[in-house]
């Protein structure tokens, strides 16, 4: 199999088309539409449903592309290792972490691109159920995620302890409490995040356990989003507070302490265990550790 030709096929799925690819690549149209049609031949199965106007993969496409992604890390990392060997400091440092969590590693990155200036650093936005695997794929070397992995296979270590806070805009009702019972949140419009998670069940299951309603009438893909409904006044929610310090401290949001509800939140940096982690990931480790 020519690995060239699986390039230009995952190119043209990444582009979503021939055209798009060939322009990537600086190559002609017929000259991509060629190496994907011979690697089709020499894997035998057809990877493009030619039918759709669309560019739409087969499942066995599917398939090989999965393969492909694992062939390009797996390509670069090597590349990468021989970076490392030329040059201590340079290298890439790649880590997986969904939106709140990369909050937290801002500080950390920023004090390690000064004293690691040469390391490229790339943090991948994953759901953060999906990091664990994706390590033991060999598609992430590190991860941030927010709960024990049960993967024995992976190494986590606690590095920053957080937790859930009740935020409101300062011009509702309750942002001059300093704390409510749940009692009182049965009729609040609760704007949640529509990523299932840990902590969204604790939530659930406290509010069911005292038989008040959670009417999350708002559900919204990012936390920024959230944080900006909720400076309008047009709902209330629980965010992780590292989140919302800043608007905390600034006094766009308000944080009022839920009796019932004090759950921790510990952010963990998950790696595999036997496979050797590159210098910048074990200098970013050490970074953390100290």
């Amino acid at each position: 199999m020519d690995y060239a030709a699986l390039q230009v096929y995952l190119a043209v799925v990444d582009e979503g088309s021939f055209s798009r690819a060939s322009e990537k690549l600086f190559r002609t149209q017929p000259a991509v539409s060629l190496a994907v049609k011979r690697l089709e031949e020499d894997l035998g199965e057809q990877l493009i449903d030619r039918s759709s106007r669309e560019l739409k993969l087969t499942d066995a496409g599917q398939t090989v592309l999965d393969y492909a992604r694992r062939f390009e890390n797996l390509r670069h990392e090597m590349l990468t290792s021989l970076d490392e060997l030329r040059d201590v400091s340079a290298g890439l440092l790649q880590i997986g972490a969904n939106e709140s969590t990369t909050v937290y590693l801002l500080q950390h990155l920023r004090q390690f691109r000064q004293l690691y200036p040469k390391v490229k650093v790339r943090v991948r936005r994953c759901r953060s159920s999906q990091i664990p695997d994706l390590l033991l794929s060999g598609e992430l070397e590190m991860g941030a995620i927010s709960y024990r992995p049960v993967q024995k296979r992976i190494v986590s270590q606690v590095i920053y302890t957080d937790r859930l806070c009740f935020v409101c805009s300062p011009q509702h009702r309750l942002a001059t409490r300093k704390s409510v019972s749940i009692k009182e949140l049965g009729l609040e419009t609760f704007i949640a995040h529509n990523v299932v998670s840990p902590y969204r069940q604790v939530v659930l299951q406290e509010f069911q356990q005292h038989r008040i309603p959670l009417n999350m009438d708002i559900e919204l893909p990012t936390v920024e989003s959230m944080r900006k409904l909720i400076q309008q006044n047009e709902g209330v929610s629980f965010l992780p507070r590292m989140c919302v310090d800043q608007d905390i401290r600034q006094g766009t949001l308000c944080e009022v302490q839920v009796q019932e509800l004090q759950v921790k939140r510990k952010i963990r940096l998950v790696y595999p265990r036997k496979r050797v982690l590159s210098r910048a990931a074990k200098a970013f480790l050490e970074l953390l550790k100290s």
